[in-house]
């Protein structure tokens, strides 16, 4: 058998695998001994162990060479050797997916589990099970009904692990086995009760009553294992889950009640379980915190770590509960293990008080250096919380991190710091000379790519905003002249940003652009040549289009949309606005942080959403020449989910109308509908052009029908309106079990909810990270402001969320975040309304009595204005 190593004596070589230099044909030849006589089951017991090492290594064996070894195995049943025996069952269980016709062994197997030798009967079992098909399984289910049951645990556990299994196989053949297995589940054997319960379970998942009758039948009767207490903890918390967690159920009451049960892993399963329900209250989580504040003291190691991570847990939502443990959790801070220690801290750090912070990170400071890069991580995004609920106190938290930054660790870890500090500087303008200072200095020895270009990225959009930005350009520079190709074109851009934005430094930066003409690397060249020849121009619009905001459209789609045109080449020039636009502003914030020459594109470009929708809308005659899609939105519910027809739409954007897109279900077993629309009674100035009916909806297949309609010429500003829909359609009755319909039907119609288009189907959220740049870019020439006072609202956070949700624009520069104690916030706002037409918002906040609201818009059109204006309005 193998020999055990100790892990230290691995790493100093002191120890080597006896199997590390195996040789497959070398251990298929020697498997030939299976077939001489005597046999000596020391040597066989070995090479088995050879062929299972070399299957477990990934080691690929052919069928051929597997089957031939199988069969040669198969002969060493003749020994009665128990080692030998049981490694047979093993590689009987391992080899067969690989080798053919391996059922010749069933017998033996059959044989082993009826014998009176038990130590032979569990595994023969599983072996047995494997090598089973649903074709088999009736033959062996009478011996496999009497192992459920049988009296020796080990056998009864096998026959229900290997039921399990089966159980994806051939359900409705295990199903009949419930009665054995409910016998089986009142087995004074605690694996036995376990494993019972656990197929039980599985048998009965898909019928909701059923599992609710067994939880109630086995809480009243109570359980005699430990691990089918927490099995039921388990089953009891999915259903709580899927009732919206009702706190008044008599699942929670069980739930509960484990908390005051005499074995630590079911009271902790407990407590975890009431831990990780949705919406608990501080009041409902008490008991579980308090069984953990006991565990904290524990003697056991195992107790405390699981106590204070699931503490750790809870003080991300609910603080104020784990408050109570707080004397507790510092009674940790010392203890020897330094993973408690690190989560005593951690979770002291989101409970703690304001005046504790000063003393806790003093006592991090002491043994950060003895944890694992995975609690440092732990450490540093406590902290991240911590600047968020206490931003006074960021000067002594960017020092620590910064202390961390410069200490050894993995890409992970300073990867966590560096989130960290851009997290700080963002949420606290008056941290950001500091934080860019420490970070100017992590990058002279950075060794990770991916952190050096972020942190460049961050310098080239918050540096040239400082009170002196020409401290940063040394630090850039240093990145063109000493590092890879990648860093050094993500430091061109970060250079380029700086002479876009301040007159005085553009002659320096001309130069030093001029410099990376000369570099080896054709994007670094590419790029210098390119931001040199914007800036020369000396165009505020070309700079903030093409250096500080950079594309808004998907990069991928663009892609798509360039290849197509080289494929089928038009008369008319390339446009832009045909390039489906970014939908996550978070995407094309990374893309920007990340040089091109590191982005490695697929050879196939995975779709979007998006650009699946206007695959299957082009495919469609009626909707062929309706243009470029421009948005779909997120599916909205139109009758509720228990009725007889489910319908949802989903609203398609197109330059000059919208396609509503009816996903409906039919859920009535006995009718089949035919010719399936839905009738659209539109608001004014809103015409119905077309309807694609769905030709058939049988029992539970969904289908699909469509409705174009014209959006208003005369008043281009109305986007807004509702609509009335009724689904119209022929039914036809049909046989529920034969399927067989009836040739004649009648028409019928179905009222749905009504549909409504709001302004925030016509935008499309852009991210603009130099709102400014993007300001003067679009110019004044389309521009109106107008006062408003929002009645209803009574706080700028309100004011602020509403408006974002409303108008459907994306904030930028974190304008969406209002800091405290403040009467007076701006918000900013960026998007691309329909045509392709860039729009953007300044609303000037100002809290009174009421929210007053100075809205001032710009666009490259005079209708998207009028839409913002009017729809505020």
């Amino acid at each position: 058998m193998l020999k055990k190593f100790d892990k230290k004596d691995e790493e100093s070589g002191g120890g080597s695998n006896p199997f590390q230099s195996l040789e497959k044909s070398a251990v298929l030849q020697e498997a030939r001994v299976f077939n001489e006589t005597p046999l000596n089951p020391r040597k066989c017991t070995h090479i088995l162990t050879k062929i299972l090492y070399l299957i477990n290594q990934g080691e690929h064996l052919g069928t051929t060479e597997a089957t031939e070894a199988f069969f040669a195995m198969t002969k060493l049943f003749q020994s009665n050797d128990p080692t030998l025996r049981r490694m047979c069952y093993l590689t009987i269980k391992e080899m067969a997916n690989i080798a053919e016709d391996v059922i010749i062994v069933t017998s033996s197997l059959t044989k082993d589990m009826t014998g009176k030798d038990d130590n032979y009967r569990g595994p023969a079992v599983r072996a047995l099970c494997k090598i089973t098909d649903s074709t088999m399984l009736q033959a062996i289910e009478r011996y496999m009904k009497q192992a459920i049951v049988d009296k020796v645990p080990s056998v009864s556990s096998s026959a229900l692990i290997s039921s399990l299994h089966l159980l994806k196989m051939s359900f409705d053949v295990v199903k009949r086995w419930v009665n054995e297995a409910q016998e089986a589940a009142s087995s004074d054997n605690i694996m036995v009760q376990y494993h019972a319960l656990g197929l039980l379970y599985h048998i009965r998942k898909n019928d909701r009553l059923a599992v609710n009758k067994m939880l109630s039948k086995f809480t009243r009767q109570g359980l005699k294992s430990p691990f089918a207490y927490c099995i039921m903890i388990r089953i009891a918390s999915k259903l709580l889950e899927e009732e919206d967690g009702s706190r008044d159920s008599p699942l929670f009451d069980f739930i509960e009640s484990c908390l005051r049960n005499k074995h630590e892993m079911v009271i902790y399963e407990a407590a975890s379980a009431i831990v990780n329900l949705p919406n608990c209250t501080a009041k409902e989580l008490a008991p579980a915190v308090s069984v953990l504040q006991l565990f904290c003291s524990s003697p056991k190691a195992a107790l405390r770590y699981a106590a204070v991570r699931t503490l750790n847990k809870v003080a991300m939502k609910h603080p104020s509960a784990v408050t109570a443990c707080n004397l507790d959790l510092e009674n940790l801070v010392t203890d020897s293990n330094r993973s408690i220690a690190t989560l005593a801290i951690t979770t002291l750090l989101k409970t703690g008080s304001e005046s504790s912070i000063d003393r806790l990170m003093k006592q991090i400071s002491s043994f950060m250096s003895e944890i694992s890069d995975e609690f440092k991580v732990v450490v540093v995004q406590a902290i991240s919380a911590l600047c968020q609920k206490y931003p006074r106190k960021h000067s002594i938290m960017m020092n620590f991190l910064f202390s961390m930054l410069r200490e050894e660790g993995g890409f992970e870890y300073k990867r966590a710091i560096v989130d960290c500090i851009i997290s700080i500087i963002e949420e606290n303008p008056e941290s950001r000379e500091t934080g860019l200072a420490h970070l100017c200095e992590f990058i002279e020895d950075c060794e990770f790519t991916v952190l050096a270009t972020r942190i460049l990225h961050l310098l080239g959009r918050e540096g040239p905003r400082t009170n002196s930005p020409s401290k940063y350009i040394r630090f850039i520079y240093n990145r063109v002249v000493l590092e890879n190709e990648e860093v050094r074109a993500a430091a061109v851009s970060a250079l380029a940003k700086f002479g876009a934005q301040n007159e005085d430094m553009l002659p320096s930066i001309s130069v030093l652009l001029k410099r990376c003409m000369m570099d080896d690397d054709n994007e670094v060249r590419d790029r210098a040549t390119f931001y040199l020849s914007v800036l020369e121009q000396k165009q505020k619009a070309l700079g903030a289009a093409y250096i500080l905001n950079g594309l808004t459209v998907s990069i991928p789609g663009l892609e798509r949309a360039l290849h197509q045109y080289t494929l089928e080449p038009l008369e008319t020039p390339f446009d832009l606005k045909t390039v489906p636009l970014a939908t996550t502003p978070l995407a094309e914030q990374r893309t920007e942080i990340t040089p091109a020459a590191t982005i490695k594109l697929p050879d196939k470009v995975p779709a979007t959403r998006q650009d699946i929708f206007q695959e299957q809308l082009a495919a469609i005659p009626e909707f062929r020449n309706l243009g470029r899609l421009f948005k779909s939105s997120d599916p909205v519910a139109l009758t509720e989910s228990e009725t007889e027809y489910v319908v949802r739409c989903t609203k398609h954007t197109f330059p000059n109308c919208i396609v509503f897109q009816f996903d409906c279900t039919n859920t009535l077993s006995d009718q089949i509908l035919e010719n399936v629309t839905v009738q659209m009674e539109p608001s004014e100035g809103y015409d119905v052009l077309a309807y694609v009916p769905a030709r058939s909806l049988s029992y539970n297949q969904p289908g699909i029908c469509y409705t174009l309609v014209s959006l208003p010429e005369e008043d281009p500003t109305a986007v807004a309106g509702t609509f009335s829909c009724t689904m119209k359609f022929l039914v036809k009755d049909c046989d529920p079990n034969t399927g067989e319909t009836d040739e004649d039907g009648y028409e019928d119609e179905y009222v749905l909810e009504d549909v409504e288009v709001t302004v925030v189907d016509h935008i499309q959220k852009v991210l603009k990270p130099n709102f400014g740049a993007a300001w003067d870019e679009v110019g004044d020439e389309f521009e109106k402001e107008e006062t408003f006072t929002l009645a209803a609202v009574r706080t700028l956070e309100e004011a602020v969320t509403n408006i974002v949700k409303f108008l459907g624009l994306q904030p930028c520069e974190r304008s969406d975040k209002v800091p405290e104690n403040k009467n007076s916030h701006t918000l900013y706002l960026a998007g691309v309304f329909r045509g392709g037409h860039d729009i953007l918002v300044r609303a000037r906040l100002a809290l009174t009595d009421n929210v007053t609201m100075l809205v001032t818009a710009r666009s490259t059109a005079e209708v998207p204005v009028d839409v913002i204006m009017s729809s505020v309005g």
